[in-house]
């Protein structure tokens, strides 16, 4: 890493220290979102430093809570923030790392990356790698599903919690959609008939009836059925569409 790239890193200077004297939440501006945005970046959730707290910096905030267990409500409490402070001054120091994808279980990779207009099955052949130009929430939708592929099928798992020791095919597809921030809460099957708008979309389209759903995410089909392990699973091989209702999230 170049010496730009470490002066970046430096640790948080005096005048940031003031961060975190109040809480704070969507449509503030100043010097501490700025500290906010900076910091949220450092410990691996990027986000825009511009000084306001709009969509970009909500949406940051939210991925943060949720990747630590907090409660997901796109504000920063005081006492978050303390927190935020510490991993920031941690994420300072260098971190060992596996020296490949392959040395970390499924749930706990990164999300790669690829430059084709379509979502493909990494070397791992479990796992997908994102398009490099597909929208953040395609993207969110994408990692958050990899997190699942290693779990069992389990009727009616992802419904009574999102986080759950194996899932269904309305709680795989809930499951990726929340963690996008595209769907509140699971449902069941038939509880997407008027999910979204009616047809494909352009990243994410969603097949569902009242005995199975899947998704087509980026050009790649998640489902929990089909050849090899049932399961939340990456299915390159296409299926028909004949007897499901068919959706997509608006604007994606």
């Amino acid at each position: 890493m170049g010496a730009i790239a470490l002066a970046g890193l430096a640790t948080p200077s005096a005048a940031q220290a003031r961060f975190g004297d109040t809480s704070l939440k969507r449509g503030d501006q100043g010097r501490n979102v700025k500290v906010l945005q900076r910091w949220m970046t450092r410990v691996g959730v990027e986000t825009p430093v511009d000084g306001s707290f709009g969509p970009k910096t909500y949406r940051s905030v939210r991925k943060y809570e949720r990747q630590f267990d907090m409660r997901v409500d796109g504000k920063v409490s005081r006492r978050q923030a303390d927190g935020l402070r510490k991993r920031a001054h941690a994420a300072t120091e260098p971190v060992p790392r596996p020296k490949t994808r392959s040395q970390l279980p499924a749930d706990k990779q990164p999300l790669g990356l690829t430059d084709g207009p379509e979502a493909v099955l990494s070397d791992d052949g479990k796992t997908a790698l994102a398009p490099a130009s597909a929208p953040q929430p395609v993207k969110d939708a994408i990692q958050a599903a990899n997190r699942l592929v290693e779990k069992p099928y389990i009727y009616g798992g992802g419904h009574g919690r999102v986080e759950d020791r194996g899932y269904d095919c309305s709680g795989t597809i809930s499951y990726a959609l929340i963690h996008a921030d595209l769907l509140k809460a699971p449902l069941a099957s038939g509880g997407f008939y008027d999910y979204g708008q009616a047809g494909k979309g352009e990243w994410i389209t969603v097949y569902t009836n009242q005995g199975h759903m899947y998704a087509i995410i980026a050009g790649l089909r998640l489902d929990t059925s089909g050849p090899g392990e049932r399961g939340p699973r990456w299915r390159p091989v296409k299926r028909s569409s004949k007897g499901f209702k068919v959706r997509h999230p608006a604007g994606l």
